[in-house]
Order: C-alpha cells, then sequence, then structure tokens
C-alpha cells in the first residue's frame, strides 16, 4: 500500500488521532438513544459515516451514502404505520392492457388478498400493479413508486397518500419488496419481472431472505411459467446447477383461491422464523406432537450440521420479540444450504395431523 493511500491515511489516524470523536459519539448517542438496545448499532454507524468524512472521498460517494440512509430511514418510517400486518408483493407487468385475461386475474388476486386481511404491495405502476390494487382497495395496497428522470408517478389508488412510498434507488425499493412480503407471487411479465424472480429465487435460496411462498400466477391454461419451470428442470436442475429440491421454492398456481390458500396454509402453524447463536428457529403456532418428531430426523436429519430437533419454549435471547413469547420453537443447527428441504419441513410442520391437538385423535 503505497503511503499516500487514503485508506492507509484514515488506518493510521484512527489508530494514533485524538480519543476525543469516539467520546464524542458516545455523548450524542448517550442524548439520543441510550435506553435503546440499537445503541451500540448506531453508535458504529455514526462511526462509519465519520470515517468516511475523514477520507473525504469524492462528493459522488458522499452524495449516495447520504442518500442511501435518508431513504433508508424514511421507508422505516412510513413502514411502521404498517407493521404486524401481513403482506404480499405481487409483480407482473405494468404494460398489461385493461381487458386482457391476465388483469382480471390480477384484480382478483388483489381481492383474496384484502378478503384475508393481506396488504398488496406492488411497484405503484399501471398494469398487474394498478389491476392488484384496485382488487385490494386502498386500505390493504401498498405502493413502492420509483422516482425516475422523466415524468412517473403511482397508479390512481395509492397516489397521493400514506399508502404510496416513492423510491430514488433501485436497489432500495427492491430491498423492500422483499423485505416487508411474507409472500411474494408474480403474474407473468416482461425483463423486469424475472429479475424479481430470479433475485427473490436466489435470495431465499443462498438463506439471505427469509423462507416465504414464491408463487407462480398464471391463467388455467397459460404456458409462461410452465415454460419458466420447464427451463429450470431441464437446464439447471438436469445440469445440477442448482439442487433438485430448489424447485420447492417455487409453487405454481392457476387461480388467485388457488395462490391464496397457499399463502394461508403456509403461514396456518408455521409463524416465523429466526436464528439465536447456531440454532435455527422455526417458530409454531401449535407443537408438534409424537408421531411427528419422531419422523423429522429421518426425513429432515441431512439439513442439520449436527445433532437433531428439539421442541421448545421461548429463548432467553427473544426478549425483544416479547409478543411472540407463547410460541412453540423447533430448534436444530441448519445447514443453510437445502433452502428446499427446508421449505418441505415447513410444509411438514403445516399438515394438521402433525399437530399435538390432532395426531393423536
Amino acid at each position: 500500500m503505497q503511503d499516500n493511500d487514503p485508506a492507509d491515511f484514515l488506518s493510521r489516524h484512527w489508530q494514533t488521532g485524538s480519543s476525543e470523536i469516539p467520546v464524542k459519539v458516545d455523548e450524542l448517542i448517550q442524548l439520543c438513544a441510550a435506553d435503546s438496545e440499537n445503541a451500540p448499532l448506531y453508535r458504529d454507524m455514526l462511526l462509519d459515516v465519520i470515517r468516511m468524512a475523514q477520507a473525504d472521498r469524492n462528493r459522488w460517494d458522499a452524495k449516495i451514502m447520504l442518500h442511501t440512509i435518508r431513504e433508508m430511514e424514511q421507508a422505516f418510517a412510513r413502514m411502521e404505520i404498517f407493521k404486524r400486518r401481513r403482506k404480499v408483493t405481487v409483480f407482473g407487468s405494468a404494460r398489461t392492457p385493461t381487458d386482457h385475461p391476465l388483469y382480471a386475474l390480477a384484480r382478483a388476486m388483489g381481492a383474496e388478498l384484502a378478503a384475508n386481511d393481506y396488504m398488496a404491495i406492488t411497484g405503484a405502476g399501471g398494469g398487474i400493479m394498478t389491476a392488484t390494487h384496485e382488487g385490494a382497495g386502498l386500505d390493504h395496497s401498498l405502493g413502492f413508486n420509483i422516482t425516475l428522470p422523466f415524468e412517473q408517478r403511482s397508479n390512481n389508488v395509492v397516489h397521493g397518500t400514506s399508502h404510496d412510498l416513492s423510491f430514488g434507488f433501485f436497489f432500495l425499493r427492491k430491498l423492500f419488496f422483499v423485505k416487508e412480503a411474507d409472500a411474494l407471487i408474480l403474474c407473468p411479465g416482461g425483463f423486469g419481472t424475472l429479475d424479481e424472480a430470479l433475485e427473490v429465487l436466489t435470495l431465499v435460496q443462498t438463506g439471505k431472505s427469509p423462507m416465504v411462498p414464491i408463487i407462480l400466477l398464471d391463467q388455467p391454461d397459460g404456458q409462461y411459467w410452465q415454460a419458466f419451470l420447464q427451463f429450470v428442470q431441464s437446464h439447471l436442475a438436469d445440469s445440477h446447477y442448482i439442487k433438485p429440491d430448489d424447485i420447492n421454492l417455487l409453487t405454481p398456481c392457476a387461480s388467485p383461491a388457488q395462490a391464496m390458500q397457499v399463502v394461508l396454509d403456509f403461514y396456518s402453524n408455521y409463524h416465523s422464523s429466526r436464528r439465536v447463536d447456531e440454532q435455527f428457529m422455526l417458530r409454531l403456532n401449535q407443537p408438534l406432537n409424537e408421531q411427528a418428531l419422531a419422523q423429522l430426523d429421518a426425513r429432515f436429519g441431512h439439513i442439520c450440521k449436527s445433532g437433531g430437533f428439539v421442541q421448545q419454549g421461548v429463548c432467553a435471547m427473544e426478549q425483544d420479540e416479547p409478543e411472540l413469547g407463547s410460541l412453540t420453537r423447533l430448534c436444530f443447527d441448519f445447514n443453510e444450504r437445502d433452502q428446499g428441504s427446508l421449505r418441505a419441513l415447513i410444509d411438514f410442520v403445516n399438515q394438521p395431523e402433525n399437530h399435538q391437538n390432532r395426531g393423536t385423535a
């Protein structure tokens, strides 16, 4: 590393300079977040910004940092309004005309979501996005619009309301599409739809996003997703580019009612998941019966790095979510690779005959 390298200068300055900056940062944290469990995280955020300021990188880098932090904070604040509400992100072509059968399909999908008290998230544009929001109605709609240099506005259902959130960066918009979703429904579309499909698949397959249903919705006689799945099987699975059970991550559906039932079934007993140290937890509404527990090691033991499955109550390290304390935990040392098998495990814990209050009847 050369003597005038900015990173080297920053490192030397941080190590040998005055301790005044960390002290001042600590004082600031005490003023604004002294009682927060997140105080150490806020401290690290501020120190990262200060390190960037000391390096005094180019203005474009600084503006990216500024607008990213600002946009994320604004989005977090807005989404706090809809906290704890179940949400489904719906993707599809903005070019779908109003008289197309897929437009009616998307409108019916929105209505199904609203009838089951789920919010419908879309990119707030036309076509499939407008149709979904029309079916769901404003109270059950969220639009994540993208600000573009040319004229761009959200659809009439959400425009100008608190349900309309604009993003300047595509990558942040994509983050919230996935972060806020309890399920993802993909209707036929163009490059953007396929981009979203492959991205969410990659995020779930690699464990970078929590497991959620990924539903491929088309008309009963539609060939769009059928051709896609044939390609995935013959060119990806058969060529060993993906694990055979990775296909479990995708669920084709031929009607909004069927798609809605997939979502409802997914959350019928499974509630959510969380990792605590080396243990991965499936949080369940009802415990599994003894017969179901006895099958786990044989059917799903290959997804454990060590040990097996343990059913227990709340963990001491989950104190930040007290409202979930009554749920049962199915704990195991997940290998993080077999996400398709994890999806199959969730299907298993959702089967009514495996629940403690059903299996012994």
